[in-house]
Protein backbone atom coordinates (compact mmCIF):
# COMPACT_ATOMS: atom_id res chain seq x y z
CA UNK A 1 0.00 0.00 0.00
CA UNK A 2 1.40 3.25 -1.41
CA UNK A 3 1.20 6.35 1.42
CA UNK A 4 0.36 10.03 0.24
CA UNK A 5 3.45 11.82 1.69
CA UNK A 6 2.40 14.86 3.29
CA UNK A 7 4.56 17.98 3.10
CA UNK A 8 4.90 21.91 4.00
CA UNK A 9 2.95 24.16 1.99
CA UNK A 10 6.06 26.25 2.30
CA UNK A 11 8.83 24.77 1.62
CA UNK A 12 7.87 21.40 0.09
CA UNK A 13 9.88 19.77 2.57
CA UNK A 14 8.25 15.80 4.07
CA UNK A 15 6.76 16.22 7.42
CA UNK A 16 6.90 13.05 8.69
CA UNK A 17 7.92 12.61 11.77
CA UNK A 18 8.54 16.76 12.11
CA UNK A 19 8.61 17.05 15.87
CA UNK A 20 6.52 21.09 15.79
CA UNK A 21 4.47 20.81 12.25
CA UNK A 22 1.16 21.52 12.03
CA UNK A 23 -1.79 20.94 9.89
CA UNK A 24 -5.32 23.13 9.70
CA UNK A 25 -8.16 23.80 7.65
CA UNK A 26 -7.80 27.94 6.02
CA UNK A 27 -8.85 30.06 8.17
CA UNK A 28 -10.37 32.55 5.45
CA UNK A 29 -12.30 29.07 3.38
CA UNK A 30 -12.46 26.50 5.72
CA UNK A 31 -11.85 23.87 2.41
CA UNK A 32 -8.18 23.38 2.12
CA UNK A 33 -5.75 21.93 4.44
CA UNK A 34 -2.46 23.95 4.89
CA UNK A 35 0.42 22.33 6.51
CA UNK A 36 3.20 24.13 8.28
CA UNK A 37 7.07 22.42 8.80
CA UNK A 38 8.24 23.77 12.22
CA UNK A 39 11.26 25.58 10.87
CA UNK A 40 8.89 27.17 8.33
CA UNK A 41 6.38 28.27 11.56
CA UNK A 42 9.53 29.60 13.54
CA UNK A 43 11.03 31.62 10.42
CA UNK A 44 7.30 32.62 9.67
CA UNK A 45 7.63 31.67 5.97
CA UNK A 46 4.62 32.83 3.95
CA UNK A 47 2.00 30.23 2.61
CA UNK A 48 -0.79 30.56 0.40
CA UNK A 49 -4.04 29.06 -0.31
CA UNK A 50 -4.66 26.66 -3.14
CA UNK A 51 -8.30 27.25 -2.84
CA UNK A 52 -8.73 30.80 -2.15
CA UNK A 53 -5.55 32.72 -2.31
CA UNK A 54 -5.10 33.52 1.14
CA UNK A 55 -2.05 34.12 2.22
CA UNK A 56 -0.38 34.00 5.75
CA UNK A 57 1.09 34.46 8.71
CA UNK A 58 -0.66 37.89 8.94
Amino acid sequence: MEEKQVKCNSCNKSITNDGGSVRFKCPSCSKYELVRCKACRVNIVRYKCAECGFEGPN
